[in-house]
């Protein structure tokens, strides 16, 4: 039986004074005296990672290997340390025994007794409770700090100023950093008195030979329209300027979302004043930076509608994963173009994509007959979902097996009567009926546990043969007028049967969400992803 340990600390500050490896030697120090071993690669750790998520390197590493039956027992020092919020723990705990795993709590033990599972539930929801009452404390007293002063919002020291290393969030600290300070001031003249884009500047201090904040050889837009939005370069520090909200974008449809969150900026009246520190660049020429941001915003390239492109947001790299965009070059001539290829194009080696220009007519054309084949012969979808069902529906050799299996349980029931009464009337002694009686107990009970199998592989052929009539339906329902569809109808069915269309040089791959009801047409799109399936088409483009 392999045994693991996880540990957790939830701040870098606990990392730093060690509490992490004193949960480390009390684990050690039970299972030793437990007289089990403890591989160095079943020793889990998040150093620095809040219990209020599940997103957590070491306790993802520490969920595979249970998946994968690798890990037997888990000890852990107490359930807050597995995770802070209730349903989380339990949603953990369930996880792990259902896999296999048991999981043993160091200072709080519990058992299956419901007085001990009362217990967990309580202590969780204290500390759940306990970890929201420590976030409003830090919350009210950076506030409190933050209106005297005393504190600088920042965690990380922006671009062109430097700190105190001993007190690297008192305001009166904060220094300029001359070499940075002359690439901001570049930065606001090169764009608020020329009116370039964000991609123009970046190409601009790529040129110069000027490193970004993180020491890289390009500059990522995010990171100029972070500097140019930033008032503390005009000498003013302030806090509240964002809010957390949830994530509207991905980068790529085809990576993980990672992070459920981003931020959006606060109406300006909701700024805090903290204090005042040296400026970098003027009044005006930060207004003026503010005026080309929002000029570029509304007349950017991607508000321009001269040209309409069919899969505007669907075609992804399939080189790097990247999204690709739509541009015209020419006289007219459209294209999807890589992501990585054109913004990053002053990239080197392996961060640059060298992916073709994606004609958009021959593209779109593919994809459209494509869609039309797939709607006029819905029965190429039937035979898809048979292959993913690995074989045919045949329920009346399901029914057939059932009944197999029913009477010879019954044949086994009636053995088990006979052997009773022979042991009864003492035909049979007491060892030779238990030993047999064993024998048939466990025959019935294989007997019961085929039976509930066939049966839900049946209701699952059901569900296969229902789900097939609703996408023939749903098919010669929208299959009428394919040819005279407008642009506008092409792309609202583009927009619902379509996940993404990947292009990988000549070959294009075309991702399906089939509706698996026959009206799935009314049900508004972000609801689709949870009753369709996928269904991929290749095409190879000539």
């Amino acid at each position: 039986m392999n045994t693991a340990i996880y540990v957790r600390v939830s701040t870098q500050r606990q990392a730093q004074a060690q509490t992490i490896e004193q949960q480390l030697e009390q684990l050690q120090s039970y299972a030793n005296r437990q007289g089990w071993q403890i591989a160095q690669e079943y020793i889990f750790r998040d150093d620095g990672y809040s219990g209020a998520r599940l997103n957590r390197p070491g306790l993802d590493q520490l969920r595979d290997q249970v998946a994968m039956a690798q890990i037997n027992r888990l000890l852990v020092l107490a359930p807050d340390r597995l995770a802070r919020n209730f349903v989380h723990q339990t949603l953990l705990v369930e996880e792990l025994q259902n896999r296999g795993c048991q999981v043993e709590f160091l200072e709080r033990p519990m058992s299956q007794d419901p007085h001990d599972q009362l217990l967990l539930q309580i202590r969780g929801a204290v500390a759940e409770y306990e970890r929201t009452l420590i976030a409003e404390r830090m919350r009210r007293g950076r506030l409190s700090k933050l209106q005297s002063g005393t504190l600088l919002p920042w965690t990380v020291v922006p671009y062109g100023y430097r700190c105190s290393i001993e007190h690297p969030r008192d305001p009166a600290g904060v220094e300029i950093n001359p070499a940075q300070a002359a690439v901001v001031r570049e930065i606001f003249s090169r764009y608020g008195t020329e009116h370039i884009s964000l991609v123009q500047l970046s190409w601009h201090l790529h040129e110069l030979g000027i490193p970004s904040p993180t020491g890289k050889d390009y500059w990522t837009r995010s990171s100029l329209r972070s500097i140019l939005k930033n008032p503390c370069y005009m000498g003013q520090v302030f806090s509240n300027r964002t809010r957390s909200c949830p994530a509207q974008q991905r980068r790529s449809a085809l990576k993980p979302i990672g992070r459920k969150s981003s931020t959006r900026q606060q109406d300006r009246s909701e700024w805090l004043l903290v204090c005042q520190i040296p400026a970098i660049i003027s009044q005006e020429q930060f207004d003026a930076a503010q005026m080309n941001l929002q000029h570029n915003q509304q007349f950017g390239k991607r508000n321009n509608k001269t040209h309409e492109y069919l899969l505007r947001t669907l075609v992804s790299c399939g080189h790097c994963q990247s999204s690709c965009f739509s541009c015209a070059r020419g006289k007219g001539y459209r294209y999807y173009v890589c992501n990585r290829r054109i913004v990053a194009k002053h990239l080197e080696g392996n961060d640059k994509c060298n992916a073709s220009y994606i004609p958009a007519q021959q593209l779109e054309k593919i994809v459209w007959n494509d869609i039309c084949e797939i709607l006029q012969h819905p029965e190429s979808i039937t035979q898809a979902i048979e292959q993913l069902q690995a074989g045919q529906w045949l329920p009346q050799e399901l029914q057939a097996r059932l009944a197999q299996l029913k009477q010879a349980e019954n044949n086994l029931q009636q053995q088990l009567e006979r052997l009773t009464q022979a042991y009864l009337v003492n035909v049979v002694q007491l060892d030779e009926y238990q030993r047999r009686r064993a024998q048939l107990e466990s025959q019935i009970q294989a007997s019961v546990v085929q039976q509930q199998q066939l049966t839900l592989q049946a209701h699952k052929k059901l569900e296969v043969a229902n789900l097939a009539q609703g996408i023939e339906e749903f098919c010669q329902r929208v299959k009428t007028g394919l040819s005279q569809a407008s642009f506008d109808q092409k792309r609202k069915l583009i927009e619902l049967l379509i996940d993404r269309v990947i292009v990988t040089g000549n070959e294009v791959e075309i991702r399906y969400v089939m509706p698996t009801h026959a009206r799935g047409e009314t049900t508004h799109f972000c609801h689709l992803r949870l009753d369709y399936f996928y269904l991929v088409s290749q095409q190879t483009a000539s």
